[in-house]
């Protein structure tokens, strides 16, 4: 791939701090591990260990999973393949979710299904405690925030989490843990370069800008920042915008290669966490880390998401 002396961003961090874990800026998420519709068994098991392996070969030290991914199922490959697990590898995990028995997402945010959640977590991934632990929020929750969030600072004081972050949730929410004294280590979004929010309906620019303060905030805190659905909802991609399709033929990278780039550009406290059930494709998402975007190449695809 070629690079650009015109205009280079500041040399980018390496790695990101998760409380007193520190680990690089470009993780694994686990997501596409299961079946179709993160739903059951993969449709090759041996291709879902193989990327499990060439993530360790790699050496990317950061998995994002859940116990209802499959249900229970991305838990156990990772399990099957990695454990024991190397020093310095961090497990994040989420809880706030369930499967209902069609297949669907559910919302598990009561104190009980909460810790029922973790001690899943807890069995399936072998372990006698959890790195990092998403609380999951869901809009239209019969939970108040206040109430779940305790829920998952009581199971950081039994030691069954060792740090706590949120996921899917707003400023507000984030001030609001954090005024209650909450130790959060991450926040995990929908963010990407296609606008995300966006993708989900048209909603208001106001929630697309609503995010870019959200991650100013992460920056100040030193709180990293996962981006979730990194490469656009699956199902749901926009056709990629010139600039971006320009840059990556310039550079003799892939648009999911400058998408990711990007990304690792917008702040020193963002982890993307892109899935995939392929090497292949895995190798090619590490590689990105290497594409130092130009400052006219980040503008310039930050102004195409407007």
């Amino acid at each position: 791939m070629s690079s650009s002396s015109r205009g280079e961003t500041p040399a980018l961090p390496a790695t990101v701090r998760l409380g007193d874990l520190e680990v690089r800026r470009l993780g694994f998420g686990a997501m596409q591990l299961p079946g179709p519709g993160v739903w059951g068994e993969p449709r090759d098991l041996a291709r879902a260990h193989a990327v499990l392996r060439r993530a360790g070969q790699l050496g990317i030290d950061f998995i994002d999973t859940s116990w209802y991914y499959g249900p229970l199922v991305a838990n156990r490959l990772i399990a099957e393949v990695l454990h024991p697990y190397r020093a310095g590898l961090v497990i994040a995990t989420k809880l706030g979710g369930c499967r209902t028995a069609d297949g669907g997402w559910g919302i598990a945010l009561r104190p009980d299904e909460l810790r029922a959640g973790c001690e899943h977590d807890l069995r399936s991934l072998r372990r006698d405690h959890l790195d990092v632990v998403h609380l999951r929020w869901t809009v239209g929750a019969d939970v108040p925030f206040g109430e779940a969030l305790g829920a998952m600072v009581q199971l950081a004081a039994e030691g069954k989490i060792r740090h706590l972050a949120l996921s899917n949730i707003t400023r507000a929410q984030l001030d609001h843990a954090l005024a209650e004294g909450a130790a959060i280590v991450a926040v995990q979004n929908l963010y990407n370069v296609a606008a995300g929010e966006r993708q989900l309906g048209g909603r208001a620019d106001s929630v697309v800008a609503e995010q870019e303060l959200l991650i100013d905030e992460c920056t100040a805190r030193g709180i990293a920042f996962l981006p979730y659905f990194s490469l656009a909802i699956p199902g749901a991609r926009l056709p990629p915008s010139p600039a971006l399709a320009a840059i990556a033929e310039a550079r003799g990278a892939t648009i999911s290669q400058i998408a990711i780039a990007w990304l690792l550009a917008r702040s020193p406290v963002m982890l993307p966490i892109p899935g995939t059930s392929s090497a292949a494709h895995l190798d090619e998402n590490w590689a990105a880390r290497e594409i130092a975007l130009s400052s006219e190449e980040v503008a310039a695809i930050a102004s195409a998401r407007q």
